[in-house]
């Protein structure tokens, strides 16, 4: 099994995407040879807006990704400390060091980001980083 941390716009991507795009990223989601890691971080970014313009279905298949993921990766002084040296080192924005940060500290074999490759945090050498952008 491949352990995947997944980056919030593959959920995004998933649910609200145009068909091609949607369909790459439900490969990911839907691959029985992956085990999906996410974090605290990542709920905090899909989570908010969806529940407060009540859109049931929207909430209802992200809360489905985290409850089928393997593990949720929490908050920790550690995970700040990873992230703060990687958008440092990168240049990248606080939540995509997050979730890299969350992505090295939980030891995954990949992070799959609808990024372009050419984005700070496709360039990160610490965690193989997949982008999925045509």
């Amino acid at each position: 099994m491949k352990r995947t941390y997944i980056d919030a716009n593959v959920l995004i991507a998933a649910f609200q995407g145009e068909e091609s795009v949607a369909r790459r990223a439900l490969q990911v989601l839907d691959d029985p040879n992956r085990e999906l890691v996410v974090s605290d971080y990542l709920k905090l970014e899909v989570l908010p807006k969806p529940t407060f313009l009540k859109k049931r279905e929207e909430v209802e298949f992200m809360k489905a990704i985290f409850d089928s993921a393997s593990e949720n990766v929490a908050t920790s002084p550690r995970l700040t400390e990873c992230a703060l040296n990687m958008a440092s080192k990168y240049d990248m924005t606080p939540i995509d060091a997050l979730h890299i940060g969350a992505a090295i500290i939980s030891g995954v074999d990949e992070l799959v980001t609808m990024e372009k490759a050419t984005k700070p945090m496709c360039k990160v050498a610490e965690v193989k980083v997949i982008s999925l952008h045509s």
